[in-house]
């Protein structure tokens, strides 16, 4: 392979949700030269990727074939279809103390379009006072206000019909929210379809119908949610396909799949100042390579990646460098450090009679299958057209519904609060996080949820660990509809670090899941609203009274106890892992400063999710985008190029 360039003005490690991003913002310059290394391949092209339900399956029999365009598929024995593939980095923690010394799956995308090519499309907005805390940090212009023209450049919101979206109650969107961006969010709901109507007026019942609009940053209460969905296609919308494929022939962008960057070229100055990045080295096919960046080498590598390629060229913890013998560049200890991420849990209940769901496609019942492939093909509807995860929720402590299962709840809660205060062991940094949190559970009229509640039409098995491929495994007889919970702002943190000097090697990955004590008391009370939830009309008349629940055991949550169990024993990444590269003042923790440069070296920055200093709310990929289309801008002004802050 010969590069076309021998030197190109950017060279981008990742051609990911953000690397793609940039790439494509930076190129509408004609005059600017990119590169994008990417370690996967171009699956622009695989049905497994852009039919949107094949995220969510896991189950394929030796004799379902299935047919689309030209390609076809044929999956013999039991495997992913995405998940633990060539498409994934398939990571794994380490033993995690606080879930019973489970090691949780880390999927990862290995692809171009990164972890947007493969996650379930969920489009879950972010939040203006999450953003509002990564600025109160000391991240000046990182505030709602300062973000929100880049959340709405991104992507577009399409709503659907006009029955359709009155069946959803999706008045709340209105013209000002929708955006006009490349990445397209669409509703897959139907009028036919009983389960999102009831989702939304059961919490109405509760006292938590929607309030505020999501897309403005605001919402609290039930709601139904958007998938990152072609509405004319009905294919996936993802970085690769939205960003990249209109802009590919670009003569100024260069994209080199199967490339594995082994470590960022520093050269000393020549006042013995700060080094300079001056390009990268990589591997593909076996053979090495160096590309070499005169403006800047930019890292969008992922959460996991970017501090391994930061440690294996000499930045991080001198200690940790020592051991593996590197020789440290820049002593960094907070490289991979503040590492946050989501758990997720939940409990399929068995439908009434009559009610569909997506179980017998999970089942790969022939009949099922067939008809669901002949509605793809021929009209782009049906199953194999829609996202997986359909309702949602922002929801605070509900605690005069936990009332019903088990009282004093809130009240017992509310002392764990008190005793959250600042204390000297704790850094700057804890401190504010604690402060946030606070003001979060706090609040009297909450602008702002601490969890957040999901419901989707089929069952899944989380004791099939220690992978979400397992998640569909073990499929019961009958039909299933399954509500979860997740923890939205955790305490907990964890870190992500080199195992070797060996750029092959997988990171040490230990996130620390529940290790603060106050999340599992959080999480708990939160999991224990979908036994709420599903005893509450219009909801409760969907779900077979007495019916079977389809986790192995008693898999009831009704008690804080029993909560609490189930979480240490079931629950798994909700795949939404941010912070390791922390955009912060060095002296809080930070790798990055506000304008996304790595502190002690030059032309060296950093645009994925390992800069979030603090994990949004619900899926990250919005605030991934997000995060990408502002730091294109940054990037042109400090280089006297043209921002584009609108389309």
């Amino acid at each position: 392979m010969g590069l076309a360039l021998v030197e190109y003005d950017f060279v981008i490690v990742g051609g990911g949700t953000a690397g793609l991003v940039v790439a494509t913002r930076l190129t509408e310059e004609p005059s600017v030269s990119v590169l994008v290394l990417e370690a996967g391949g171009n699956a622009l092209q695989d049905p497994r990727v852009s039919i949107p339900a094949m995220c969510s399956l896991v189950l394929f029999s030796a004799n379902i074939f299935l047919v689309f365009s030209r390609l076809t598929i044929a999956v013999c024995g039991i495997r992913s279809v995405i998940l633990g593939t060539e498409l994934d980095w398939d990571f794994i923690t380490t033993p995690q103390e606080n879930l019973n010394g489970r090691q949780i799956g880390q999927p990862q995308g290995r692809v171009l379009g990164g972890s947007s090519a493969v996650n379930a499309e969920v489009f879950i907005p972010p939040s203006t006072i999450g953003f509002d805390a990564w600025e109160s940090l000391g991240n000046a212009g990182w505030g709602w206000n300062g973000v929100a023209p880049y959340f709405y450049k991104f992507h577009t919101l399409n709503p659907p019909s006009e029955d359709v979206s009155k069946h959803l109650d999706l008045n709340w969107i209105d013209e000002s929210s929708k955006g006009t961006g490349p990445i397209q969010a669409s509703f897959s709901g139907v009028v036919e379809d009983p389960l999102g109507k009831a989702w939304n007026e059961t919490f109405k019942q509760l006292g938590f119908g929607l309030t505020g609009n999501p897309f403005r940053g605001r919402g609290v209460g039930g709601w139904s949610n958007p998938a990152a969905i072609d509405p004319v296609t009905k294919t996936r919308s993802y970085a690769a396909s939205a960003y990249f494929a209109p802009v590919s022939s670009r003569s100024n962008l260069e994209v080199i799949t199967g490339a594995t960057v082994s470590r960022i070229i520093l050269e000393d100055s020549l006042n013995g100042d700060q080094p300079i990045a001056r390009g990268v080295e990589f591997t593909q096919d076996g053979v090495e390579h160096r590309a070499n960046a005169s403006r800047e080498v930019i890292v969008s590598a992922g959460v996991f990646q970017s501090p391994k390629i930061l440690e294996l060229s000499g930045i991080g913890d001198k200690a940790l460098l020592e051991k593996f013998g590197i020789a440290t560049k820049v002593n960094n200890p907070n490289v991979g450090e503040n590492l946050q991420d989501h758990l997720m849990t939940g409990v399929s209940y068995e439908v009434a009679e009559g009610v569909m769901t997506g179980d017998p496609l999970l089942r790969q019942e022939p009949q099922f299958v067939q008809a669901a492939m002949q509605m793809y093909q021929e009209h782009k509807s049906g199953p194999f057209a829609s996202g997986s995860l359909l309702s949602y929720a922002f929801t605070p402590i509900m605690a005069q519904a936990l009332d019903k299962l088990e009282p004093q709840l809130q009240e017992s809660l509310e002392e764990l609060v008190q005793q959250l205060a600042d204390t000297p062991s704790m850094s700057e940094l804890e401190q504010e996080n604690v402060r946030f949190i606070k003001s979060i559970l706090q609040s009297e009229t909450p602008g702002e949820a601490s969890g957040s509640l999901f419901m989707l039409p089929a069952q899944v098995n989380l004791h099939n660990g220690p992978k979400q491929a397992g998640m569909t495994k073990d499929i019961k007889p009958g039909n299933f509809l399954s509500m979860g919970a997740s923890l939205q702002h955790p305490l907990s943190r964890g870190k992500s670090h080199i195992s070797s000097s060996d750029p092959t090697a997988a990171p040490v990955i230990d996130p620390r899941y529940l290790s603060h004590p106050l999340d599992i008391e959080m999480y708990a009370r939160h999991l224990m609203v979908i036994e709420i939830l599903a005893k509450t009309p219009p909801l409760s008349n969907h779900i077979k009274a007495g019916g079977r629940r389809a986790q192995p055991g008693e898999a009831r949550v009704d008690t804080l106890e029993k909560a609490k169990s189930y979480i240490r024993e079931t629950a798994l990444t909700d795949n939404h892992p941010v912070g390791t590269c922390a955009m912060l003042p060095r002296e809080k923790g930070g790798v990055v400063d506000n304008r996304l440069r790595v502190y002690g070296v030059q032309r060296l920055r950093i645009v994925d999710s390992s800069i979030m200093p603090l994990i949004p709310r619900a899926n990250v990929q919005t605030s991934v985008y997000t995060v990408a289309e502002k730091a294109a801008d940054i990037i042109k002004e400090d280089h006297g190029l043209t921002p584009t802050k609108s389309n």
